[in-house]
């Protein structure tokens, strides 16, 4: 786990140094190339998101200094150091790895549970891996944070909750009128929020689609995106009646809906429920529309209430995520380990035979013919019985990984094994 990673993100700093240290994709190949030529380091990675910016090397020397890749940050985007250094983070060895299965999990976005960061870190794994910039090291790390963000989004809710305007509106009408299939919508005015639950809705299922606006150019403009249908404004009395979602955004100072309208709309309709969302600001539908039974009136405020009780849940599901980053990386760790024994095993049975012939040796003038040889293979089978317990305890530790590497110090200093040797 000889890796070290420097960063900045949305929790250290604000999005004006984010910007001024984003590689976009144009210089992201040149970027990785410069890295494993400056820092002199076997295996290199970026990532850069709206929300942050994090640089994975693999040292050549396994020197685990931070400072290289800080000085790399700072001249590549020509700042004058250490103009970063309030916003950087730095992680090395095992702290890297549970970054990166945090990171990949979503569990350190600035929206928990969001599913866009996963596709982020695959689109700049591919293009290191396309440059051959990342090897053994980030290759495993990088397909394990996959697993491990799998697994989160599996076996957690932490994704599950709507903890924006225009996926909660889908889990509203949901809620209020269940599948959305050959349902319709109607679309009042040009807001933007309004288009992105618009957008979701039609993801959903949602056959028809309707606009309107006081501008007619506007309302055939919009339609036209959504493949849908514009309606005069003065039509849209009637086309109330017909409609079972409506989204009210737009840029008047008014009540464009009434309470006294909406009653007329609701005997129309012969008491079929509407959804209705106003995502005005400031408001376009009477909040007295909300006394009419049959009409579901969710506005701004609303929505967001939603949103902090969504938010609280993936906070809650948030735990149990964090429990499988730490099952997840206490097995990395362990194969790690064992990955890496196999040098300290070798080293050690040789050690164990040296000890275990070295007295044989000394008295070889003194054996009968044919008994040293003899003598050799007993004692070869008598160092690998005593070498067997030391050799499991490295390759199968049983207690906690701390107390392994503990004890991996202390059969080197046991058996005199420096890391030359």
């Amino acid at each position: 786990m000889d890796l070290v990673l420097v960063g900045v993100s949305h929790k250290t700093a604000p999005v004006e140094v984010r910007e001024r240290i984003a590689f976009d994709d144009r210089v992201l190949p040149e970027a990785l190339g410069m890295m494993l030529g400056q820092l002199s380091c076997k295996e290199a990675f970026i990532l850069s998101t709206c929300n942050r910016v994090e640089l994975i090397v693999r040292p050549q020397d396994g020197c685990l200094n931070p400072q290289p890749l800080k000085d790399f940050l700072h001249n590549y985007h020509g700042l004058e150091p250490p103009c970063l250094e309030p916003f950087i983070y730095s992680y090395t060895k095992q702290d890297t790895v549970k970054h990166v299965f945090r990171v990949a999990s979503s569990l350190d976005s600035m929206v928990i549970g969001e599913s866009q960061i996963l596709g982020q870190i695959k689109k700049a794994y591919s293009v290191a891996n396309k440059q051959g910039t990342v090897g053994l090291l980030i290759n495993n790390l990088m397909h394990r944070a996959f697993h491990v963000a799998k697994r989160v989004r599996s076996e957690t809710r932490v994704s599950s909750s709507a903890v924006s305007v225009s996926y909660v509106a889908v889990e509203l009408a949901r809620k209020i009128l269940g599948e959305l299939q050959e349902r319709s919508i109607l679309l009042i005015g040009a807001g933007k929020m309004g288009e992105l639950a618009a957008k979701n809705l039609i993801r959903c299922g949602i056959s028809q689609v309707f606009v309107t606006n006081r501008t007619p150019e506007k309302a055939a403009e919009m339609a036209t995106r959504f493949n849908g249908t514009p309606i005069p404004f003065e039509e849209l009395h009637s086309q109330l009646v017909r409609t079972d979602i409506a989204i009210v955004s737009t840029g008047a100072r008014e009540y464009v809906l009434s309470k006294q309208q909406m009653q007329k709309v609701v005997r129309e309709r012969r008491y079929r429920p509407l959804f209705l969302i106003d995502i005005s600001v400031p408001r376009n539908v009477e909040p007295a529309v909300n006394d009419i039974e049959e009409i579901f009136l969710y506005d701004i405020d609303d929505m967001k209430s939603v949103i902090e009780a969504n938010i609280g849940d993936r906070k809650k599901e948030a735990e149990a995520a964090e429990q499988i980053i730490e099952e997840e990386l206490e097995q990395y760790a362990r194969r790690a380990a064992s990955r890496n024994s196999g040098a300290l095993i070798g080293a050690l049975r040789q050690r164990i035979e040296a000890i275990c012939l070295e007295e044989l040796e000394k008295n070889r003038n003194t054996l009968e013919p044919g008994e040293y040889e003899r003598m050799e293979r007993m004692l070869q089978i008598t160092a690998h019985r005593l070498a067997h317990p030391f050799i499991m305890q490295i390759k199968h530790p049983e207690s906690s990984l701390e107390r392994h590497y503990q004890n991996v110090e202390l059969i080197k200093r046991l058996f005199d094994l420096d890391d030359k040797k």
